[in-house]
Parts: structure tokens; C-alpha cells; sequence
């Protein structure tokens, strides 16, 4: 993950990042008749499901070593903390890749991106089972992240400049199931093959169902009719990147979302080597279908407004980060139903957490909120890459209270943090003159 969880970890972050480029200057503004597509409309089914497949295939592919690792380790005889770059490196490389990828969907058109993109993730796909060496499976998975950037950067765009608003938000949700179900079976299906048949034939088929998906996506896909390219100025994307990064509440929001996803990272990437060892020994199999509880992040992000409604966006991440840190004391127990509950409750934490720092981002930046969710979705993905081999060293030194203690301190940096947050919040009304 996720996300992040993704299955939905991914899911919201992606769409966060992508969703304000609507306001854009090449995002089409609707005349008195409106010829964007309506719902239920021609052309409204077909985009939706591609959408939705491109979401299958993106997420599937990006985490699609996590549930593998301990076969990953066995296979070259290397250490979980080495095994655990292929999944940094794919996340890694996904987060430097996404504003350089929104900005090329700018110029030349969402449609292109996401296919070009898709093609080549495939494609690497397809490579990744037959790679020598760890190290060159590092490399392929870099390359493959570099690639699935180009999906969440243009997708939400691209439905936001092609479908009218009040289908936006039914074709955005398609989109995120597809993040969801992607980031979940992906985990889950490799999980089964390989228990039977190894992790290079458990990659080789799920690359196979990718293809399937990229090519119905290419197929089902309507041509834009609203877009109209920009230029690429990398001079005015530096001058809004370099804002976003001067406004203290945007970097506190940033560090949040990375910490949030380091926790997550790092105990989906390790929980794998905790249940194949003792006191558990579970089956390849079953330790894929634990992924499974990823569903209950989907109900924890749906419902994250509500509680920030009630709670306020501090509150909320206040009892976010509680809920994360009793289910990571919880994971310490030696009985499986336990530590699935413990499960339970790190997801939920985090899912509520990101929710509510991701939708914070785009109600603090009040210009370039494109870039600045890109931005939220970059730090995202580095938290991933670096809960990922950090969870895992942590593993490897001290077990899995090494990786619980690390997770005990990311949450307790959003807490401080947003501790921090609210104090200046305070000073700043203090200083501000009653009217």
C-alpha cells in the first residue's frame, strides 16, 4: 500500500492528486449546451469502465511483489530488508515521476499518456518474471513505477474535462474500485499462483492480465473532445512547486501523508515474512488473502468526511493516529486473530488519516492545487518507498517490534505534527485583529 492502500491506501491518493486539474487552463469550460458526457449518456459506460481497468491494471502492477517477498527472499537468498526494495523502488519511482507526468498530460492529452504509460508498465511486466538477478528486478520495477505515474496523473483530469459534474463524481468512484480491487487481488491472486506454481509464474500471470486490461482500456477508451493542450513551461511549474513547499500548513500536511504511509508500507511489507515464520507458518496462499483487509480501508476513507465533519480535520487525525497506534500494540500478539484485528485497526487508522490529510491539501492550496495534490501524492509514495525497506530493516534487526517500534514513531511525528499545526493556528487567530 497501500493505497494505500491501497488497494484504497492508492485510491484516494491518486485521486487527490489529480482531481483539481479540472480547474486548469486546459480544462474545457462548459458553454450554454454543454456537450460533455452525461450520465448514463453515449460513450458514459465505456469511459467509466475503462477507467476502471486502467485503475485494475495500474495497481495491480504496482504492488505486485509486496505479498511475494518471502518467496522473493527465498528465491535469491537475500535479506527481507533487500527484498523490499522491489516494492520501494516501484513506489519511489512513481512518486518522482507524477508531477513531470501531469505536466506532460498536459501537453500531449490525458488519453496519450495513460496509454503510453500502460504499454510500457506491461510490457515490463511481462520482463519482470524473467529477471537474473534481484538487482535487475529492482531496476525493472523502477522502471515499471517511472511508468504507472502517467495513469493517476491524467486520469481524474481527463473525466473531469470529458463528463459533465454531475456524472464526475459516479466515473471518479469507478475509477477509485478499480484502484481498490487492483491493489487487493493483485496481492491476493499472486499470492495463490505462487503458492502453487512460484512467484515468477504468480508475476508472469498477473502481467498477462494487465495486457488485458491496457488493451480493453486502449479499446474502450473515447477520444477527447474537450481537451486543449498547454505548453510545457517548467519554469511556471517550478515557481508553483517552490510556493507550495514556502506554505508551513502544506508541508505539515506532506509529512503527514509520508508518515501515515510509512506505517502502512512497512507493516504490509513485512507482515508477509511474520506470518510465514512461527509461531503462524501459514501457507503462501493465505498470507495473500490477508490483503483482503484492505476492504475495511474502503469504508474508513468513505467515511473519514463524516468524521472530519464532526471531529475537524485536526480530530480526526488525532484519533487516527490513536487507532493506528493501538493496532500496531495490538499486532504484537502471538495469536493470529489478534494480530488480524491489529490489522484491522492499522488499516482503518490509516486510511482515516490519509483521507483527511489528502482532502485538507486541496482546501489549503488556493491556487495550483493540481500541483499541489501531486505534490501530497509524491510525499505519499516516498512514505511508501521508505516504510517499505525501513519496516523491513527494522524486521531484520529487532522483528517484528522493530517494525511495530518504527510505526510507534511515524505516528507519533503526525501527532506531533499536528500538534504543531494547532498551535500555530491559535497564534495565528491571536494575532489576527477582531473585526
Amino acid at each position: 500500500m497501500p493505497s494505500a492502500s491501497t488497494g484504497a491506501s492508492t485510491t484516494v491518493g491518486a485521486v487527490s492528486a489529480v482531481a483539481p486539474a479540472a480547474s486548469s487552463p486546459t480544462a474545457s469550460t462548459p458553454s450554454a449546451v454543454d456537450t460533455r458526457v452525461a450520465p448514463g449518456g453515449p460513450g458514459y459506460r465505456r469511459m467509466s469502465l475503462a477507467l476502471f481497468l486502467a485503475g485494475v491494471a495500474t495497481f495491480a502492477l504496482l504492488y505486485s511483489t509486496q505479498a511475494l517477498l518471502p518467496l522473493i527472499s527465498d528465491g535469491f537468498g537475500s535479506t527481507a530488508s533487500t527484498a523490499s526494495w522491489t516494492v520501494s523502488a516501484a513506489t519511489g519511482a512513481l512518486a518522482l515521476f507524477v508531477l513531470p507526468m501531469s505536466a506532460l498530460s498536459e501537453r500531449f492529452g490525458r488519453r496519450t499518456v495513460m496509454t503510453a504509460s500502460l504499454v510500457v508498465a506491461v510490457t515490463v511486466g511481462l520482463l519482470i518474471p524473467f529477471a537474473p538477478s534481484l538487482g535487475a528486478l529492482v531496476v525493472l520495477r523502477a522502471v515499471q513505477g517511472a511508468a504507472l505515474a502517467g495513469v493517476p496523473a491524467s486520469a481524474t483530469a481527463y473525466l473531469a474535462e470529458e463528463v459533465r459534474p454531475k456524472a464526475l463524481i459516479m466515473a471518479i468512484g469507478l475509477f477509485v474500485a478499480g484502484n481498490s480491487v487492483g491493489g487487493m487481488s493483485g496481492r491476493v491472486v499472486t499470492g495463490w499462483v505462487a503458492q502453487e506454481w512460484g512467484w515468477r509464474v504468480a508475476l508472469g500471470v498477473l502481467g498477462v492480465i494487465a495486457v488485458g486490461c491496457a488493451v480493453a482500456f486502449r479499446l474502450l477508451l473515447p477520444a477527447p473532445k474537450h481537451f486543449v493542450a498547454g505548453s510545457l513551461r517548467p519554469a511556471v511549474l517550478a515557481r508553483t512547486v517552490r510556493s507550495h513547499l514556502a506554505n508551513p500548513l502544506l508541508r505539515r500536511l506532506y509529512a503527514i501523508g509520508a508518515l501515515f504511509m510509512t506505517v502502512f508500507g512497512g507493516v504490509y511489507t513485512v507482515i508477509g515474512y511474520r506470518l510465514a515464520g512461527d509461531p503462524f507458518s501459514l501457507p503462501q496462499g493465505v498470507i495473500g488473502s490477508i490483503f483482503l483487509v484492505y476492504l475495511v480501508g474502503t469504508v474508513s476513507a468513505s467515511t473519514a468526511g463524516k468524521l472530519v465533519g464532526r471531529l475537524g480535520r485536526r480530530g480526526t487525525l488525532y484519533l487516527a493516529g490513536a487507532t493506528t497506534a493501538a493496532g500496531l500494540l495490538v499486532s504484537l500478539s502471538d495469536s493470529l486473530p489478534v494480530v488480524l484485528l491489529g490489522l484491522v485497526l492499522i488499516t482503518a487508522g490509516f486510511f482515516a488519516g490519509h483521507a483527511a490529510a489528502s482532502s485538507a491539501v486541496s482546501h489549503t492550496a488556493k491556487e495550483g492545487r493540481a500541483q499541489a495534490s501531486a505534490l501530497y501524492q509524491s510525499a505519499y509514495y516516498v512514505g511508501s518507498s521508505a516504510g517499505s525497506t525501513l519496516g523491513a530493516i527494522a524486521f531484520h534487526a529487532g522483528g517484528w517490534g522493530g517494525t511495530v517500534a518504527l510505526g510507534l514513531l511515524a505516528v507519533l511525528g503526525v501527532v506531533g505534527i499536528t500538534v504543531a499545526g494547532t498551535r500555530a493556528a491559535r497564534a495565528r487567530r491571536a494575532l489576527t485583529p477582531a473585526c
